[in-house]
């Protein structure tokens, strides 16, 4: 199939808005990248949206934070023209791969009917259903982007959201082939720092790494908290977001700027760990999500592992919509019927193609207006 225009969003653990970007793809392959846009959420969304975490449908507060989630995303959408396809993710709330459960708010079925666009969302369901952990999801679109980026030997995307996760790619295997692939979550990221300096100075993340740079790690702590079985576990494996809350206490109680340096510590240690479970340690890590932006994180993970650390935009990538543009490309993966996740990234037996389409949707009536657009161009 000729590749199409897909729509993809993201509203991660970090809880700042809603990324949308646009993907000219067939769901193996990039063509090319699209428009982007990025919608912050306000302090009453978030609070909404914060207030339902850990919670399960039918649980207080959910229904208003799937409220919230629908309407940022259908505010965004809006400023779109119409695309072929939308991969809507949602808002996960609580994740619980041990008792197949998972939770992301947002109905995309409500969605297609207000956009009158065809939908794919409810990604992580089939997977968990299946044994899987449900998460990482991205892999399959870091594959493809290592062949966008032609790399010729191993390479790992280190996605910093609200909870860290490692892809190993290999790109000389096809992304279906049994050790193309390895995924988990590291371990915490972005999530207990902005937590913590929220609670203490009302600000929603350290910027640039400020505080952290001005603190001074407490090292018995961080490998108390690293030596947790956690990190110790084989891949696949994955975390909810505040995993760690528990057992990170002692080092949240410290001075701000000691805990801030501490929890970098931890984020660091825990791709350090994460890189020894994989099959070759990679040349290179590429760093996407909201956490290569701090600079004392970035300078963490160039002592703490041995590969070059690099950001994503160093090899042509976008770092801010690479996972939305990961959802747009697994919609229509889904929509071809292709797997969506694998033994190697979430755990699952086989591979498993996830997600539930709502809206009018009919590949072969929109592969045949390609082709009577190109014999109308002359495109040969």
């Amino acid at each position: 199939m000729r590749p199409i225009r897909a729509l993809g969003t993201m509203s991660g653990t970090s809880l700042d808005g809603v990324d949308a970007a646009e993907l000219w793809t067939d769901g193996e392959s990039i063509a090319r990248f699209g428009e982007r846009r990025y919608r912050a959420y306000d302090d009453a969304e978030r609070a909404a949206i914060r207030a339902a975490l850990g919670r399960w449908p039918g649980e207080p507060g959910v229904e208003a934070a799937a409220d919230t989630v629908e309407e940022a995303h259908l505010a965004l959408l809006r400023q779109f023209g119409r695309p072929d396809l939308v991969g809507f993710h949602g808002q996960t709330l609580a994740h619980d791969p041990a008792h197949r459960r998972t939770h992301q708010a947002g109905r995309g079925d409500l969605l297609a009917e207000a956009l009158g666009w065809p939908v794919v969302w409810d990604f992580r369901t089939s997977d968990v259903t299946l044994g899987g952990q449900g998460a990482p999801l991205a892999p399959a679109y870091h594959h493809a982007c290592a062949r966008y980026i032609r790399a010729a030997e191993p390479v790992a995307f280190l996605n910093l959201g609200g909870v860290g996760n490692l892809t190993w790619v290999d790109p000389t295997a096809p992304m279906e082939e049994t050790g193309a692939l390895l995924a988990f979550d590291t371990g915490p990221a972005n999530a207990p720092i902005d937590d913590l300096v929220r609670a203490r100075t009302g600000a929603r993340y350290d910027a640039g790494g400020v505080l952290a740079a001005a603190g001074r790690a407490r090292l018995d702590l961080v490998g108390a908290l690293l030596s947790l079985p956690y990190f110790e576990a084989e891949a696949p494996k994955s975390l909810d977001r505040d995993d760690f809350a528990e057992a990170g206490a002692e080092i949240d109680a410290l001075p701000l700027v000691d805990a801030v340096a501490s929890w970098v510590a931890v984020v660091a240690g825990a791709v350090a760990l994460g890189l020894e479970l994989c099959p070759t340690q990679p040349a290179r890590l590429l760093v996407t999500g909201g956490g290569r932006h701090n600079a004392a994180i970035m300078e963490a993970l160039r002592l703490a592992t041995l590969c070059d650390v690099q950001p994503v935009e160093a090899v042509g990538l976008d770092g801010d919509m690479l996972e939305a543009q990961a959802f747009a490309f697994l919609a229509v993966r889904v929509a071809r019927g292709l797997a969506t996740s694998f033994p190697g990234t979430t755990g699952v037996r086989a591979n498993v193609g996830g997600g539930k389409i709502s809206g009018d949707l009919d590949l072969s009536a929109l592969e045949a207006r390609q082709l009577a657009g190109r014999r109308v161009r002359g495109d040969r």
